[in-house]
């Protein structure tokens, strides 16, 4: 038997277990869902994959970056956002890539990748004052707002009915299962992400290293779940589609959001710059990969590339 002292040391251990294996099953019902409803509105994949997936899968972000902001971690709010869309590219889809390849067959995805790339550089232009604040946070979910209606008008009349399959479970059905992953990955990824930062602080690192390194690829978990599962049930639009939408959302909903409810605080200019070039770096680096945009593929050798990239970054974040 453990005693009370080893106990307590396994706890943060057994938070992470836990978080991961509901993170698992919410994300088989989050794409399970997601995939019905755009049969049954004759969505594109890729769409449900820019929008519904990827918006769901960022709850988690959401949900620590308005606390974080709330309770003036404004080095946790804005490094959870950073740090994610790192870990979503060189992480989360280079482990993907890297265990199942995936195929790049709508070239539409260079346009959501522009969105993407622009409210990056709309973040780093507005940190460069050292405070992101209302006005900001409006423009964000304003572009949020746009482009979102504009995905789904553009996809459902576009679409060809006759190459998407029919729906094999009722609307109201897969909005429930989607309702039930969204409450299973609010609870699971807070389990993973508890575990994980006692972990850390037990390391003795700072708040911005954790929320850069260990909560952001904590919180990024249901997008590795989501874009695996989409990836083995040959949903390659959607699993791509997952991490650019997530991208987006994150800085546009999460972070337009969160600075909407109360401003956040760039508190070291050289680190916030550091960041910002290194999600550049990755964000350039899946555009280059991706090449050509209708007949590429994500290959093994590329997700090598970018995980031995964001190695490189989590050992010079630790290291300094």
């Amino acid at each position: 038997m453990l005693s009370g002292t080893a106990f307590a040391a396994a706890i943060p251990y057994l938070y992470l277990a836990a978080g991961l294996g509901v993170l698992i099953i919410c994300g088989n019902w989050l794409v399970t869902g997601s995939v019905q409803i755009a049969r049954h509105f004759k969505i594109s994949t890729l769409v449900v994959g820019l929008t519904i997936v990827a918006y769901v899968t960022s709850a988690p972000e959401m949900f620590i970056s308005v606390g974080a902001a709330l309770n003036n971690s404004h080095d946790i709010a804005l490094g959870n956002v950073i740090g994610s869309n790192i870990a979503n590219i060189a992480c989360i889809l280079a482990i993907v890539v890297i265990i199942s390849p995936i195929p790049i067959r709508n070239k539409a995805i260079g346009f959501d990748y522009m969105v993407m790339f622009l409210v990056t550089v709309l973040l780093l232009i507005f940190g460069l004052n050292g405070i992101i604040g209302l006005f900001e946070g409006l423009i964000f979910l304003s572009i949020l707002i746009a482009y979102t209606v504009w995905s789904v008008v553009k996809s459902k009349k576009t679409a060809d009915a006759k190459t998407i399959e029919p729906a094999t479970m009722k609307p109201v059905f897969a909005i429930l299962i989607i309702l039930a992953a969204v409450v299973g990955l609010y609870f699971s990824s807070g389990w993973f992400v508890k575990g994980a930062r006692e972990i850390a602080l037990a390391w003795g690192v700072s708040e911005r290293v954790i929320a850069v390194s260990i909560v952001a690829v904590g919180t990024s978990a249901p997008e590795l779940v989501s874009s695996l599962i989409a990836a083995f049930r040959k949903e390659a639009d959607l699993s791509i589609g997952n991490i650019i939408g997530s991208n987006f959302f994150n800085i546009a909903g999460v972070l337009g959001v969160t600075t909407v409810v109360s401003p956040v605080r760039v508190n070291d200019h050289t680190l916030f710059i550091t960041d910002m070039i290194w999600l550049f770096g990755v964000t350039i680096a899946l555009l280059l990969a991706m090449i050509p945009l209708s007949k590429g593929k994500l290959n093994r050798w590329e997700g090598g590339i970018l995980l031995l990239i964001f190695a490189v970054y989590m050992f010079i974040l630790y290291k300094y």
